[in-house]
């Protein structure tokens, strides 16, 4: 019999409303850095793509732990940000702290899922039976 699996990934989704400043790329940057650090993650790399002069920016930060991106509408305020991290010891609450003080949103709608810890072999989830 294989054992369950103990996995600590943690997935956190936000969307961040009323930011004022959602088209310059280096606070962007500087915003998914900030994030990472604040949240003890390790980035590995960053890749940022700009859609022009008041168009939105789309960034993904690989981490060592897994990634964060973001995803703005400059036209809406509106960015999307999803911050998924391995580990007990990483914070993806302090990663979404940083973005928001670096965005400065006036509404926040967030969603935390533990991830991979509700799957082993031949248990139902959902009334489904889930395999590898």
């Amino acid at each position: 019999m294989i054992p369950p699996m103990t996995y600590d990934g943690r997935h956190l989704l936000a969307d961040l409303y009323g930011c004022p400043v959602l088209d310059d790329v280096a606070l962007i940057d500087a915003a998914l850095r900030g994030a990472a650090e604040s949240a003890g993650a390790t980035v590995i790399g960053l890749h940022l793509h700009h859609f022009g002069e008041g168009q939105g920016v789309t960034g993904v930060a690989l981490l060592a732990e897994s990634h964060m991106s973001i995803h703005t509408w400059p036209e809406h305020g509106y960015a999307a940000v999803d911050i998924f991290l391995c580990g007990a010891r990483h914070d993806p609450a302090a990663a979404l702290d940083i973005l928001c003080r670096y965005l400065s949103p006036a509404r926040i709608s967030q969603n935390l899922m533990r991830r991979g810890d509700i799957y082993d072999l031949g248990r139902e989830v959902d009334g489904q039976q889930r395999e590898r």
